[in-house]
């Protein structure tokens, strides 16, 4: 695959969020606020883009058989990499993403695109591939976040944009809101995709 398809189809036409629906632990666990959302989304594509490297340059040499324990150790380093980074550059939002950093491991987005992508072509590709995943995932999370934190706290990144008088729906802050926001969302991009469908 062209490396700049490999990069469009990761943002838009097979957004992990919207379309597959990979990664929905993070996803629903996370995005109370945006910069939660980018903070995920950031980590897990610097783990992507990692990770299809490191497997695109090594895919001939790995066997078969231990395909997938070798993946897994792959990402694992690379999520411990950026954990540690984390925690020292980016304490609190370290601390606020909390165990979702090191569960990054066995997120099904990265071992997905390890074995059906990075294993089987070039780097370059798989680098594109891994960045188009990698910013999809993330604007997915910081839009969901941005709409839950608007609605439960009338804020975006922590800005207010409301004042004082806005009553929020503090049940978007919470793990029912994220299923509702999501839903909402996800019924919003399919309509303008078969919308564009309809049209073509």
């Amino acid at each position: 695959m062209k490396p700049f398809k490999a990069l469009i189809n990761g943002l838009f036409k097979e957004n992990p969020v919207f379309i597959q629906l990979l990664g929905m632990c993070p996803t629903l666990a996370v995005t109370n606020s945006a910069i939660n959302g980018m903070g995920m989304g950031l980590a897990t594509t610097a783990v992507l883009l990692g990770s299809n490297t490191v497997i695109a340059v090594f895919r001939k040499f790995i066997p078969s058989k231990i395909r997938i324990p070798s993946f897994i150790v792959v990402i694992a380093s690379f999520v411990t990499i950026v954990g540690l980074i984390m925690e020292g550059y980016f304490p609190a939002l370290y601390k606020s993403l909390g165990l979702f950093i090191p569960l990054i491991v066995v997120n099904c987005l990265i071992l997905a695109r390890a074995e059906a992508f990075a294993s089987k072509n070039r780097v370059i590709s798989s680098v594109a591939d891994g960045l188009g995943m990698g910013l999809g995932f993330t604007w997915a999370l910081v839009l969901l976040g941005a709409v839950r934190e608007f609605f439960g706290t009338g804020n975006i990144f922590g800005i207010n944009l409301l004042g004082e008088s806005f009553k929020p729906a503090l049940i978007m802050i919470l793990p029912p809101g994220a299923f509702l926001a999501l839903g909402i969302l996800l019924a919003i991009y399919n309509a303008i995709k078969i919308k564009k469908m309809a049209k073509a």
